[in-house]
């Protein structure tokens, strides 16, 4: 029997893009999966959207926080409650391409990798392809992650039966990038990325994504809290990460058209 895939989607006001995202993970050519939804108490119509689809499918659960917690609060919670053998995100507002489990998977098992990661397209908030491509870095170590977040965490995948269930520090921002720094440090070898794209990532005019003044205070929180570092190691770290971020990183960014 093939490996059951949890994947795990953490909510909150979510009723404009969460149908999409569903239907995506629907979608997929792989089909031995369970799709955890955690409500981080919405106040909009998220929840009657996503009982619709409960109804009809068996695979999705939805788990209801009893007060707002945050995403790093709702993902543990999710990796928690999760049975499968592998742990995948996909948050809210982001989109899967169908095939995008059935590849990796198969490229998993063939590398006798256990912590993957892929590139990903980049999408509005209608949906619209904006002809850009963050392409996926073929192997990441804990040295180079922690110089920056390489991995789209729509894109993340890891054999938790392979290396356990690995939850993140309870960060209000940015605890993505704690969770695959703690995935490569327990593996004890780098991840290695699919060049193909297999997802879509959606630029909000809310996002921290667009926002560098919070992009650069939050990460400088990655470092101090989630890691606990010193100030000075801090801010250290937070230089080099300027450096990947926004000189080396921004090459992985390219026109679909280049591709």
């Amino acid at each position: 029997m093939k490996s059951l895939v949890s994947i795990i989607t953490p909510m909150y006001n979510s009723e404009v893009f969460i149908s999409e995202t569903i239907n995506s993970v629907l979608c997929q050519t792989y089909k031995n999966w369970e799709l955890i939804l955690i409500d981080d108490c919405s106040n909009d119509k998220t929840l009657e959207v996503v009982e619709n689809f409960i109804v009809k499918n068996p695979s999705i659960q939805l788990i209801k926080n009893s007060s707002n917690k945050g995403a790093a609060f709702s993902r543990n919670k999710g990796i928690q409650t999760a049975k499968g053998d592998y742990i995948a995100f996909l948050d809210a507002d982001d989109l899967w391409k169908p095939n995008k489990l059935e590849i990796q998977l198969a490229f998993m098992e063939s590398e006798n990798c256990h912590v993957c990661f892929s590139s990903y397209d980049l999408i509005n908030e209608k949906s619209e392809s904006l002809n850009k491509q963050v392409k996926a870095l073929k192997e990441i170590d804990y040295s180079k992650l922690l110089k920056s977040n390489y991995i789209g965490n729509l894109t993340g995948i890891y054999n938790a039966k392979i290396i356990g269930k690995i939850k993140t520090p309870n960060l209000r921002k940015r605890q993505d990038w704690l969770l695959w720094l703690a995935a490569i440090n327990k593996y004890g070898k780098p991840a290695k990325g699919i060049q193909k794209s297999l997802a879509c990532y959606r630029i909000r005019k809310d996002s921290m994504s667009s926002n560098k003044l919070n992009l650069i205070k939050y990460n400088y929180q990655v470092y101090k809290k989630g890691l606990g570092f010193s100030t000075l190691k801090s801010l250290y770290y937070m230089l080099i990460f300027l450096n990947e971020h926004f000189f080396v990183k921004s090459k992985q960014t390219v026109t679909t058209n280049e591709i």
